[in-house]
């Protein structure tokens, strides 16, 4: 059973910096690309970043580009969002996800939440101006 757990959210102001974590546990992961995903109230699920286990190939939204830094750490089955210059705009429910990796290139798949099977619980990130 795969399971998914983030952490590291918070409160932070305007140009701050939080780091997210993703702890992955129930099968080697080798295989998966794991995604960020995150949702404000009243707006859709909304793509963030994805990383390809195998390799740690990477892909990212556009309007984080430059900003956010995803990761992660085999030994610790761990993913990470590095995330700073935070803006207001950035306040939101932010979850990780995992699925099979399609040995395709990310940017035909990995930006929709369809994609994913397995999904964490979410975690508030809140940016104040």
């Amino acid at each position: 059973q795969v399971q998914l757990v983030e952490s590291g959210g918070g409160l932070v102001q305007a140009g701050g910096s939080l780091r997210l974590s993703c702890a992955a546990s129930g099968r080697s992961f080798s295989s998966y690309v794991l995604g960020w995903f995150r949702q404000a109230p009243g707006k859709e699920r909304e793509f963030v970043a994805a990383i390809r286990w195998s390799g740690g190939s990477t892909y990212y939204a556009d309007f984080v580009k430059g900003r956010f830094t995803i990761s992660r750490d085999d030994a610790k089955n761990t993913m990470y969002l590095q995330m700073n210059s935070l803006k207001p705009e950035d306040t939101a429910v932010y979850l990780c996800a995992a699925d099979m990796d399609m040995g395709i290139p990310m940017r035909r798949y990995a930006a929709s939440p369809v994609t994913y099977d397995y999904w964490g619980q979410g975690i508030q990130v809140t940016v104040s101006s």
